[in-house]
């Protein structure tokens, strides 16, 4: 079993109070992977429905973001690999 892997970086080293701070996290799980579910509903009398595919993602990553200075941070974007999230210095 792979672990998951995350790495972040802000869009600059230093900030001036009041400015803007973006965070790119970038996000994966080697054992993260979209399966496949066909469904098929049939009664008592052994009529069925047809297949239904359902594709789902198992236990997805989710990306939180905290400091220990009590800003909030607001998600701008996350594609599943990649989120942006900002917040004021």
């Amino acid at each position: 079993m792979a672990a998951p892997t995350a790495t972040a970086a802000l869009n600059a080293s230093v900030f001036a109070p009041g400015a803007q701070m973006l965070l790119t996290v970038t996000y994966s799980d080697a054992d993260t992977k979209p399966l496949t579910v066909t469904i098929v509903v049939t009664d008592a009398q052994g009529n069925s429905s047809a297949p239904v595919k359902v594709t789902a993602v198992i236990d997805p990553l989710t990306v939180t973001v905290t400091d220990n200075s009590g800003r909030t941070w607001t998600r701008v974007s996350d594609n599943g690999s990649v989120a942006v999230y900002r917040s004021v210095a």
